[in-house]
């Protein structure tokens, strides 16, 4: 009887830690798409800001304010470059 409640509630464990994961994703994923959408509003190729500011805030976890300039408040975003030395997000 005690190992299948010991088992049972290893599952339990194992299952909530499983949800809540999934749940700090999602969160992270609508805070990227909510943010990027506002940072690319007024981009002339909107579709490849929108990727690139979408790589950038998942990797850093923020992303500038306004539509341009501003990444002095976030140095992650601000700091990373492309293959050819340019910044890489927007």
């Amino acid at each position: 009887m005690k190992l299948l409640f010991a088992t049972l509630l290893l599952c339990s464990l194992l299952l909530s830690s499983s949800f809540s994961e999934t749940a700090m994703a999602y969160e992270e994923s609508s805070y990227c798409s909510s943010k990027c959408s506002d940072r690319c509003s007024v981009a002339g190729v909107r579709d490849r800001c929108l990727k690139y500011c979408g790589i950038c805030c998942s990797e850093c976890k923020c992303v500038p304010s306004g539509t341009y300039g501003n990444k002095h408040e976030c140095p992650c975003y601000r700091d990373k470059l492309n293959k050819k030395g340019k910044p890489k997000c927007p």
